[in-house]
């Protein structure tokens, strides 16, 4: 099934090429994709066909049909899984920083989605597609932490209806650079694909969604900060944006802040999930303890801060 996205071109973007535009903020588009979807009539501007030198005036409404993408193979591989809960309808997982959610460019093997092949064999929903059998949300490579995995396609659609709602308990720890003037608070700001790097999210107005964390400063250590933040939405990058924006980013971070020596990427891990079990209708509730690498970091600046 074919992606249908609009975009709506801001005044600024007044001059600008169709197709630089377009793979500003489409990850998944690079230039000559975007060429290629012109001259098959798979974008239209203001529901016409243009040519892929068009360039805008600004307000136009962007059209673009994103084909099906070719699936790419998922093959079962014995990795060891850290299973927290499983049943006949889904699992929770605790993945370890390092960990890539499902085969992509890139990352075809060693990831969740091959470990996850090899232990459930057929029974996991296949929704999001053989490249990510089971998959009803994801997190991020160097994020360590509760995922979960739904076994069949009813389960996988209950679940995914609860996070759409915001139903879905997810809280997060993470050791943030910088000092918190308040301990807790929230933080309501927009995110989309950044106009000038394609692969990283930000604050914008411009073709974004609502995004929403409330934090809460569990220890301020001089110029670092043990943080606990629940998602109200789950946007791509949401927590690691959104402390950035607020001028403190998540240490390690090498994306939105800067890395720090000892981890290899952010200091970032889902320590608890809650949800409805889309069969018996009861609250679930899981904790995951800090991995090694958190609790390092933290021994560390309970000596020097």
């Amino acid at each position: 099934m074919s992606e249908h996205i609009i975009l709506n071109v801001p005044q600024e973007s007044c001059g600008e090429r169709i197709d630089r535009y377009i793979s500003d903020n489409i990850a998944e588009l690079t230039r000559s994709a975007v060429q290629g979807l012109l001259e098959k009539g798979n974008i239209l501007v203001n529901g016409k066909k243009v040519s892929k030198s068009c360039k805008l005036k600004g307000g136009e409404e962007l059209s673009v049909e994103l084909p099906e993408p070719q699936p790419m193979d998922a093959s079962p591989e014995d990795i060891p899984l850290d299973i927290v809960y499983e049943d006949s309808d889904l699992l929770v997982v605790n993945k370890p920083k390092g960990m890539v959610v499902h085969p992509a460019h890139g990352n075809y093997t060693g990831t969740l989605v091959n470990a996850l092949l090899h232990h459930c064999g057929d029974s996991l929903s296949g929704i999001n597609g053989v490249i990510r059998p089971g998959i009803v949300h994801r997190i991020d490579k160097n994020t360590s932490g509760l995922l979960i995995v739904a076994k069949n396609d009813a389960a996988h659609l209950h679940l995914a209806e609860q996070i759409k709602v915001h139903s879905f308990t997810r809280e997060y720890e993470a050791v943030a650079c910088g000092f918190f003037k308040e301990t807790s608070g929230t933080i309501d700001a927009p995110i989309g694909r950044h106009k000038t790097d394609r692969k990283k999210m930000c604050v914008t107005q411009e073709n974004s969604r609502n995004a929403v964390t409330h934090y809460e400063v569990l220890r301020q250590y001089g110029g670092y900060a043990h943080v606990r933040l629940r998602l109200e939405t789950g946007r791509t990058h949401q927590i690691r944006v959104h402390l950035a924006y607020r001028g403190n980013p998540v240490l390690g971070d090498d994306v939105y802040g800067k890395p720090y020596k000892g981890i290899v990427g952010q200091c970032l891990h889902a320590r608890k999930i809650g949800f409805i079990h889309p069969k018996t209708g009861e609250y679930m509730e899981f904790t995951s303890e800090l991995p090694d690498y958190f609790r390092a970091v933290l021994n560390k600046l309970e000596k020097t801060g």
